[in-house]
């Protein structure tokens, strides 16, 4: 069978004792679970001790996890079983270490996939690894302030009439594309203001091609303007978008919680809860200005053609 082994950590700004007392309770899970999330209407049962759960979705399939040893405020063992989209076994483990004021919590899942998808073990290690990073940020803003700023409006279909943009083709490591966006939506900002002419409309980002397991992304920002320019300086590119339907996950807060809109509209695919377009890549659009708006309250559409 093919293994995985998984193993991502964080520093939280709190005693080990309330990290412990969160993580511990099943009842606290829905806010930071990164799977979760992705489907508000799953059935969720926590025991009466709230040392196990079980949980059924479309999106999230079924199964069940519970706490087999704990050592109070530094150690919980669990095992987790999935039954649904296919059966397979998993031990999870915390260790909490306390230094000073602030308590590291590593966060591990040896498992393994099904023999018949074994090409898809680097994809999946990459996969769940950056839903391990996300749920543990979730984590430490739940353990921190009593919430956590992400929330997903799912808006359906719509009909998207299409549009003509100015924009920068890059290619870079998934984790050095806030930097790389910075720069690219730099660069397109200077062309627009030189060009006031150019009225301009959203600014987005179209997603080419992802690759976890290598991390890399290949992607386009864009700016929508009503009208083209006849020429463009190097770097810079014409393009388009073509009136299509979309399906729309909207959703509200920073940035470094996407992966949770992303992660859910996979999942819905996945689900067959709506039938992608071929040929028309999946974008973002940034509908708030994150140097206007406080990036809890930032809405950043993710659009999915659908056919």
């Amino acid at each position: 069978m093919p293994k995985m082994n998984i193993e991502r950590s964080i520093e939280i700004e709190a005693p080990a004792d309330k990290v412990y007392a969160i993580i511990s309770d099943f009842n606290q899970w829905r806010p930071w679970s990164p799977w979760l999330i992705t489907e508000p209407e799953a059935k969720v049962t926590v025991a009466e001790d709230a040392k196990s759960y079980e949980w059924v979705g479309n999106r999230t399939g079924s199964g069940n996890m519970s706490i087999t040893s704990e050592s109070e405020d530094s150690a919980l063992d669990m095992d987790l079983n999935f039954l649904k989209p296919w059966k397979s076994k998993a031990k999870v483990r915390f260790r909490l270490e306390q230094n000073g004021d602030k308590t590291k919590v590593a966060w591990a899942m040896d498992s393994s996939l099904p023999f018949f998808m074994f090409w898809m073990t680097k994809m999946m290690t990459a996969l769940i690894s950056m839903d391990y990073d996300r749920g543990l940020t979730m984590l430490k803003e739940y353990v921190e302030t009593g919430s956590v700023s992400s929330k997903l409006d799912f808006k359906g279909e719509s009909d998207f009439e299409g549009c003509n943009y100015i924009g920068i083709k890059s290619s870079c490591g998934i984790d050095q594309m806030g930097e790389q966006m910075q720069y690219d939506f730099g660069k397109l900002k200077e062309f627009l203001d030189e060009n006031a002419d150019l009225k301009k409309g959203m600014a987005f980002s179209i997603y080419h091609k992802w690759d976890p397991a290598k991390n890399r992304v290949d992607y386009t920002g864009g700016w929508a303007v009503e009208n083209l320019p006849d020429t463009v300086p190097d770097g810079l590119m014409k393009g388009s978008i073509p009136a299509t339907k979309i399906y729309t996950v909207s959703h509200v807060g920073a940035y470094q919680y996407l992966g949770n809109a992303w992660s859910t509209l996979y999942a819905m695919h996945r689900a067959k809860e709506f039938k992608p377009k071929k040929g028309i890549h999946p974008f973002e659009v940034y509908v708030s200005d994150p140097q206007q708006v406080d990036e809890k309250e930032l809405i950043t559409e993710i659009n999915f053609a659908v056919a």
